[in-house]
Order: C-alpha cells, then sequence, then structure tokens
C-alpha cells in the first residue's frame, strides 16, 4: 500500500475487499445446497464436483485467454501455483465437502471446512514463533468455541465421525487454498488462476474417475430444490455459474485485497449463508445450540476485522510496522 494513500483511501481499498468478500461468500454458501439436491437424486459426489469444475473451466476459458493478451508465458512462469490450486485448493478440497455434505448437514459440513482460518493462525503462530495479536487470538478462541456448539455432541443430533473427518480434510484443502490465493502475483490475473485452476481440478477428477479410483454416478432425475421441483440441468447449472465461477473470481479478488487471514475469517460468513440457503432450499436449520455455534463464529470474524483495520490504522500513521497480511502477528515478549 502507498506511502501517499490518506486513512479515507485506505478504509475505502480495505472495504472494497470487504464488500467482494462477503459477495464471495453468498454464492459460495449455494453450493451445498446446489451439491445436495443433485446427490440426493442419484449423483455421486465425485460427479458432482467433476461436473461442476469442468462447466466452470468450460465458462472461464475465454474470459481468461482474453485476459492473458497473448502473455502465455504467464501460465508456464506460475506452473507450480496453477497446479497446486487446481489440485488442492480446488479438486481436493470441493471433493472432501461434498463428501462431507452426504452425510452430514450442509451447515455442519460447511462449519468443519471453515476450521481453515484457526489453521491459518495456528501455522503462522507456528511458523514465525510469535503469538497472534489479543484480538485475532480472541477471534480464534471464539470460533473454536462456536464450532464446538456447531458439533452439539451432547445433543440429540448424532454426527457422523466419516462425514467429520472429511470436513476436517476439506478445513486443511481450504486453508491451502487462502495462502495461494493471498500471494500477491501482478503477472497472473485472478480470473486466469481460477479458470486454469478449475481446469487442473477437471483433469485431475476426470483421470481419477476414469481409473476407477473416483466412483462417478451421474443422474438426469429431478431435483428437490425448497418447494420446487427443478431438472438435474437447473441444480447443476447453479452450482457451476453462481456457486464457482463467480465465487472463486471473487474470491481470489477478495484474498489478494485482503490477505490470507481476513480473508479466510470473512469468508466463515459463507456459513451463514450456506445455513440461510439450506433453509430455504432443502428444509435444512440447525438446532439452537448450533445456531449459538454460528453467532460466535461471526463474532470471531468481527475480532480479527477490527485487529487488522486497527493494525492498518496505525501503519498508515506511522506508529507501526507497514501491514504484512501473511504474517499479522506480534512478537513474543
Amino acid at each position: 500500500m502507498s506511502a501517499a494513500l490518506n486513512p479515507a483511501a485506505a478504509r475505502g481499498f480495505l472495504g472494497s475487499g470487504l464488500g467482494i468478500a462477503l459477495f464471495s461468500s453468498a454464492v459460495f454458501g449455494l453450493s451445498g445446497s446446489f451439491a445436495k439436491a443433485l446427490l440426493e437424486s442419484g449423483w455421486s459426489p465425485g460427479a458432482a464436483v467433476t461436473a461442476r469444475l469442468t462447466g466452470a473451466a468450460l465458462i472461464l476459458a475465454l474470459p481468461a485467454a482474453l485476459a492473458l493478451q497473448g502473455r502465455w508465458h504467464q501460465l508456464r512462469d506460475n506452473w507450480v501455483t496453477i497446479a497446486l490450486f487446481g489440485l488442492i485448493g480446488v479438486a481436493a478440497c470441493q471433493l472432501f465437502y461434498f463428501n462431507a455434505v452426504a452425510r452430514l448437514s450442509v451447515g455442519v459440513a460447511l462449519l468443519l471446512e471453515y476450521l481453515a482460518p484457526v489453521l491459518i493462525v495456528l501455522w503462522l503462530w507456528i511458523a514465525s514463533r510469535k503469538r497472534p495479536r489479543i484480538l485475532t487470538f480472541g477471534g480464534t478462541v471464539l470460533s473454536l468455541a462456536g464450532l464446538v456448539l456447531v458439533l452439539d455432541l451432547a445433543g440429540a443430533v448424532k454426527i457422523d465421525v466419516v462425514g467429520v473427518l472429511w470436513g476436517l480434510a476439506a478445513a486443511v484443502c481450504l486453508a491451502i487454498y487462502f495462502f495461494i490465493t493471498a500471494k500477491e502475483n501482478d503477472s497472473l490475473p485472478p480470473i486466469v488462476l481460477a479458470s486454469a485452476g478449475l481446469l487442473v481440478g477437471a483433469v485431475v477428477m476426470w483421470l481419477a474417475g476414469a481409473t476407477g479410483l473416483l466412483p462417478m454416478a451421474f443422474s438426469t432425475g429431478d431435483t428437490r430444490l425448497g418447494p420446487w421441483i427443478a431438472p438435474w440441468w437447473a441444480a447443476l447449472a447453479g452450482l457451476v455459474t453462481l456457486a464457482t465461477v463467480l465465487a472463486y473470481v471473487s474470491g481470489i479478488m477478495a484474498a489478494r485485497a485482503l490477505g490470507s487471514k481476513v480473508a479466510s475469517f470473512v469468508s466463515l460468513t459463507e456459513v451463514l449463508f450456506a445455513v440461510i440457503w439450506a433453509w430455504l432450499l432443502l428444509g435444512e436449520l440447525p438446532g439452537p445450540v448450533q445456531l449459538l455455534g454460528g453467532v460466535l463464529i461471526v463474532a470471531g470474524v468481527v475480532l480479527v476485522r477490527l485487529d487488522e483495520l486497527r493494525a492498518g490504522a496505525a501503519a498508515l500513521a506511522g506508529t507501526a510496522a507497514p501491514l504484512d497480511h501473511a504474517n499479522d502477528v506480534e512478537p513474543v515478549p
């Protein structure tokens, strides 16, 4: 961020990133509902992920090619980032999440996946051996407490252990996704990274299906979305265009604007959007204890966001070192 940027402009920049992050969360939140509608009509998780990634990659191919403007060497120069993004951040993350959705409610599966921000804070703590600032630490604790309530282990609702493990595996992949997308990279436009990563993910899924490593079951039966009976292609179209194309492009833009840690915590609001969508489209609604857990998670998001804004204001005022999104921690005395 330029030193000549005044505080008002900085707040506008951060606010813009926050708005994009919230939009990304809202459309990402639709994925569980559309996916569950397909799964309940006879699709396997692998087939749903493969169709999702393939459709999105095809839609983004032309805009991505135009964004490159003939600079094809950018793909070669960034092949490691693209491969990791496609394999881990796209294919593995979505497959693990869809497997969790097949065994758990959409809200619970997503809350497990969104342990990722906590994993990011813990990893930065271990890697740098610097303690997170107090508000970030408090936000992490609140988020963990919220996740415990969401699982509601003492409640009447029984949690599928295998589903929980799938959700935790998705959390690890999502943490890696945030680190990859938050990396400053002026040579690779967000839409190019999204398109190339989705294409890599789609190729990996097709290969896994062709070799028999991944069950592939498609269905042309109707799906149920709330009070409506919709053809299979309608649910798939929503999954591809809204919950994938728009979600990934806006998510990469938000991560680059806010940094991996803040973007990951703001994206926890996807849980709230997912719960609302699942309630409207699937008739699923978490119990009171689980809803309280969701409130605590949002409170954790607010604390981390306030911590970031305070650090940014201090940096602009010259009372602190320039803000570093990747290592936003304070030294241990």
